[in-house]
């Protein structure tokens, strides 16, 4: 990656940051899971009385807790798997640092930025950010993945999930018009 100059006269106690909140990554994962768990559930249980299964209330029960335990452990180990790791975006007067769930963080400076929007709803919005050049920003150290980027018609953008950031994406989006205001 190319080396920018990125020299900003001005406060250094401008940072905004913007993070995940560990509880409501939890809580989404958990009802995200939930939703996908039950009617899997119910097509098992349809199938095996499509074949002749009568359930008994002990089997009624084994149901019950699958529904209620399994999307709970599930949620629970992943978040623990990415328990140091979700996205964080930081805003200060020498650019953008942020970095996706999993992902090595970036440094994008101001200057480098051509266009910022949000897209999707609720919990799955994300922010997708497009430099001017492919080689304007710089990784940041640490561990992760490669950042989340998206390759479009010889358009490159960086991805960042912000829609369960803490303050919200509305509050991100006005922060970044604040600082670019013809890009956003």
């Amino acid at each position: 990656m190319a080396d920018h100059v990125d020299q900003v006269l001005g406060p250094t106690d401008d940072t905004v940051s913007f993070f995940q909140a560990r509880g409501m990554f939890y809580v989404t994962a958990l009802w995200v899971l939930a939703a996908a768990w039950l009617p899997m559930l119910l097509i098992t249980l349809g199938v095996r009385a499509a074949a002749g299964y009568r359930p008994d209330a002990g089997d009624i029960v084994v149901f019950v807790e699958l529904t209620l335990v399994v999307p709970a452990v599930v949620a629970a180990a992943l978040m623990l798997a990415v328990w140091r790791r979700l996205g964080w975006l930081h805003t200060s007067v020498h650019g953008l640092d942020f970095a996706a769930t999993g992902r090595r963080g970036i440094h994008l400076p101001w200057s480098g930025i051509a266009a910022v929007g949000l897209h999707g709803r609720g919990p799955f919005t994300e922010l997708v950010i497009t430099p001017i050049a492919e080689d304007y920003a710089s990784e940041l150290p640490g561990k992760g993945g490669p950042p989340r980027v998206r390759r479009r018609g010889g358009e490159f953008a960086y991805i960042i999930d912000v829609g369960l950031m803490s303050p919200g994406p509305e509050v991100l989006l006005a922060e970044l018009h604040r600082r670019v205001p013809s890009k956003v």
